[in-house]
């Protein structure tokens, strides 16, 4: 007995080494739980091995999408299920469904969030981004000031191709708080290029607080504002987001509870 249970442990020994070696965490995790399974409930080998790559494949699911999230590079977690529906400007109320559905990011689609402050553009952009990692999706989350300064970075560096690059490689784009801060002439030139390389193949979800009629205040030259606007918005869901401010009443009710 003692032999067998001293055998019994170095196999278990063996059995944790094999797969932290061979990268199985799943495995490592539950297979002490599928055999006892196994044996109380009579379970066949090719049930039982079957059985333990399931739970193999759905912890690695699982952490893929927490990954996802991870390097999305979120500022905050913001959920759709958080929304309060009813509160959103109506426009995004009869769009909510087709923008959640993330047809938009298999055709390649655009989303455009615009309206005034506070209307909850972040909280639906940043909802629709985590859904989509949460999909299988590879998503990227940034503020726009600071993907100029990024693009203005890499081109000083001489290493912008390898940036745009990777920039490419994402299946939707989060480009937040467009109108806030304006750009010189190579800030401008930069971002519309890198924007224009995913222009119908790749989606973009852009906020910004500004109207198109008042998007020259940013870029400074009428002509690529044309162009950045139609490149933007070609097949594109534009939602107005003009309305009352969402965080306003959140902030009412929060006093209320004081």
């Amino acid at each position: 007995m003692n032999i067998n249970l001293k055998n019994k442990k170095e196999i278990h020994k063996n059995i944790t080494e094999y797969t932290k070696l061979l990268k199985l965490p799943g495995i490592r995790k539950y297979y002490e739980e599928e055999i006892n399974e196994a044996i109380q409930k009579d379970i066949g080998y090719e049930e039982f091995l079957l059985n333990l790559l399931m739970k193999e494949n759905d912890l690695r699911q699982e952490r893929a999408k927490d990954n996802r999230i991870k390097y999305a590079n979120f500022p905050y977690k913001k959920y759709l299920e958080d929304l309060s529906i009813s509160d959103l400007p109506s426009d995004a109320q009869k769009k909510y469904n087709t923008l959640k559905s993330l047809e938009f990011i298999k055709s390649g689609q655009n989303v455009i969030l615009a309206g005034n402050p506070g209307t909850g553009k972040t909280h639906l952009g940043i909802g629709l981004g985590i859904k989509a990692c949460l999909s299988g999706y590879k998503v990227l989350y940034t503020t726009v000031p600071i993907l100029v300064n990024q693009l203005k970075e890499s081109r000083s560096q001489k290493v912008l191709r390898a940036f745009e690059n990777k920039f490419e490689k994402y299946d939707l784009v989060i480009a937040d708080e467009l109108g806030y801060i304006s750009f010189d002439k190579e800030g401008s030139e930069l971002l519309f290029t890198n924007l224009s390389l995913s222009a119908g193949r790749k989606s973009t979800i852009i906020t910004t607080n500004l109207s198109f009629e008042r998007w020259d205040e940013i870029f400074h030259d009428p002509v690529m504002t044309a162009a950045m606007i139609d490149r933007l918005t070609h097949k594109a869901f534009i939602v107005n987001m003009n309305g009352n401010s969402y965080r306003y009443k959140e902030t009412e009710e929060w006093l209320k509870e004081q």
